[in-house]
């Protein structure tokens, strides 16, 4: 008896643990079906945004690039305009200072100036004063020659436009002369043999 009874209880507890594993089995399978559902949704919902950022265009990517364009215009233009900016400042600062070591050297030829003066008032012959301006007179030019002036030699020679502004003819004293400058009113003056100034003078005829 108690041998039935045992047995039926190992059957009943079968039966429980039997239906438990079907009722997980259903669950797993339905969470399996719900996930695939909801992966799919996910998966269809990509589909559609997708689908919903189209391509740009011809034009719209023309629009682009011509705005990317100007944009490096732009900035390429700033730039030379800083570059242009600078420049002229440097250029006028050295246009401002380029004179300064000619005028350094020429002062010590303004002290000579001064005491020449000096002297002047309170001499008595002329012979020494016209000696001193002499010698002031060379060192200037000895300053100027290192700096790259020169005297133009025009009494004499061709009469030359590139070097010469005739104030006037006159007929030639000879025929040697003919076309030559005869006398010169006003030096001409080279700088690192480049005119910078005209020599003014009367030309035979």
């Amino acid at each position: 008896m108690f041998s039935k009874k045992k047995k039926n209880d190992n059957e009943t507890t079968n039966m429980e643990n039997n239906a438990e594993a079907q009722v997980t089995n259903e669950e797993t399978t339905a969470a399996q079906n719900a996930a695939a559902e909801q992966g799919g949704a996910e998966s269809g919902a990509e589909e559609t945004n997708t689908e919903a950022t189209p391509e740009l265009s011809v034009e719209e990517k023309l629009k682009q690039e011509n705005a990317a364009l100007n944009d490096k215009y732009l900035r390429l233009f700033a730039e030379f305009d800083n570059y242009k900016r600078r420049t002229q400042k440097e250029r006028i600062e050295l246009l401002q200072t380029a004179g300064k070591d000619v005028i350094v050297s020429l002062l010590t030829i303004l002290d000579d100036f001064d005491r020449a003066n000096k002297a002047a008032e309170t001499a008595v012959e002329v012979g020494p004063i016209k000696e001193g301006v002499q010698l002031v007179h060379n060192k200037l030019m000895s300053v100027l020659g290192q700096k790259g002036l020169k005297v133009m030699e025009s009494i004499n020679t061709p009469f030359d436009t590139d070097l010469h502004e005739a104030i006037t003819k006159v007929p030639a004293p000879s025929e040697e002369l003919k076309g030559k400058v005869i006398d010169e009113l006003e030096k001409g003056y080279t700088l690192n043999e480049k005119v910078i100034r005209f020599a003014k003078v009367v030309v035979g005829s």
